[in-house]
């Protein structure tokens, strides 16, 4: 059965099948500043089982504190962030929680860059935390 999410004006779709591999909600100030919020949470899955169904999105590359690049992936037409392809991840996909048609995927296993956690959110319970990236 496939997982299925979009952006925000439904022109850009995705699927997935397989497992989850991981749950991480990431704090860094990239992520604070591509979400407009505290921080983002991610489902990461296995990138060859991971497809567009819809429209074509638009990309943006940045340097993450590995030194590898992180491609983050948006809809053109409403900016919506749905998923990234960090280079240090090579054979992953990591999708924003919140562009997923089912976006509750129960508790998050890791809190990354907890470093950069905004003073007023707290850490969240049973999530490993650790200060910088995975």
């Amino acid at each position: 059965m496939a997982t299925t999410g979009a952006c925000l004006c439904g022109e850009v779709k995705y699927q997935y099948t397989g497992d989850i591999t991981a749950k991480i909600f990431c704090n860094c100030k990239d992520c604070q500043r591509w979400s407009g919020g505290t921080g983002l949470p991610n489902v990461v899955v296995d990138r060859a089982k991971f497809q567009i169904t819809a429209g074509t999105p638009k990309t943006f590359d940045i340097v993450g504190d590995s030194g590898k690049i992180n491609k983050h992936f948006f809809c053109g037409a409403c900016g919506s962030s749905m998923y990234c392809e960090p280079e240090v991840m090579e054979d992953k996909t990591c999708i924003k929680c919140g562009s997923l048609d089912e976006p509750d995927v129960a508790q998050m296993q890791l809190e990354i860059y907890v470093k950069d956690r905004v003073s007023f959110q707290k850490p969240m319970d049973g999530a490993q935390q650790v200060a910088g990236g995975v």
